[in-house]
């Protein structure tokens, strides 16, 4: 397929191995989009890219750590390549290591830092040069509920309040060139992130949320759709919650 003759949008979806991140490819895919799947985990990328049955073709698998710059770079030059400039990067990859201030380690502090920020720098610059030429694109950072602040998530809270700022500061740069940046704040989401608590915590939550339900992948890829589409020209450096009306009610827990 011809690089110039390419007449389908493209997105790149970071952490879509599975959770938040294959929900929003998933739906982008169904969307008309044809998707490029960043993770680190190959088998979950194929098994995505089996799932899709004859949508196929409009998927790739692309095994990166986006918090390597040269691996970003490789990435998204194979992307451009295949299809054209990305039109759409959602920025989605994230990871928890929770505990209080004096027992996190360095280690874990760094780590979440990488993945859940500096990871949607990289990506950021790689792919804004090619949106600038093209002069249209839209970011989409996906933040979390917990930058209002979290018991036991110094290095995560920190992190996702990191990209509503980047976000807004992308929004102020990028704006005369046609590229909009918008974040989204999930609150919790039934994803394998909550495996590890128990039925008791997952139950505390729910009581914690005014819709009364955990939330789905589905809800999230909705409100990166509505950001993702061209009609979305005047929304720039927002951050949309999408927690059940949490943010609004509740404390941290």
């Amino acid at each position: 397929m011809e690089h110039h003759t390419f007449n389908k949008r493209v997105a790149i979806v970071t952490g879509a191995g599975q959770g938040i991140g294959l929900g929003i490819a998933m739906n982008l895919l169904n969307s008309g989009y044809a998707v490029a799947l960043f993770d680190l985990n190959r088998e979950a990328l194929d098994a995505a890219i089996s799932a899709a049955g004859s949508q196929a073709e409009y998927l790739m698998a692309c095994t990166v750590d986006v918090t390597q710059s040269a691996q970003v770079r490789d990435a998204i030059a194979q992307v451009s390549a295949r299809w054209k400039t990305p039109d759409v990067l959602v920025n989605n990859a994230g990871l928890t290591r929770d505990k209080r201030i004096p027992k996190m380690s360095e280690e874990e502090w760094d780590l979440v830092l990488d993945v859940n920020l500096k990871s949607q720098f990289l990506c950021v610059r790689e792919v804004v040069q090619g949106m600038i030429e093209q002069g249209h694109g839209r970011i989409i950072n996906i933040s979390s509920r917990a930058w209002l602040g979290g018991f036991g998530q110094a290095n995560y809270s920190a992190a996702k309040g990191g990209v509503i700022s980047l976000t807004r500061t992308l929004a102020i740069e990028l704006a005369k060139h046609g590229i909009t940046a918008n974040a989204i704040a999930p609150g919790a989401i039934d994803t394998p992130i909550l495996a590890p608590l128990s039925t008791e915590q997952i139950d505390r939550i729910k009581s914690t949320i005014p819709v009364g339900r955990l939330g789905r992948p589905q809800d999230i890829a909705y409100a990166v759709k509505m950001f993702a589409s061209p009609e979305s020209s005047y929304m720039t450096g927002q951050t949309i919650y999408v927690c059940g009306g949490r943010s609004l009610s509740s404390p941290s827990v």
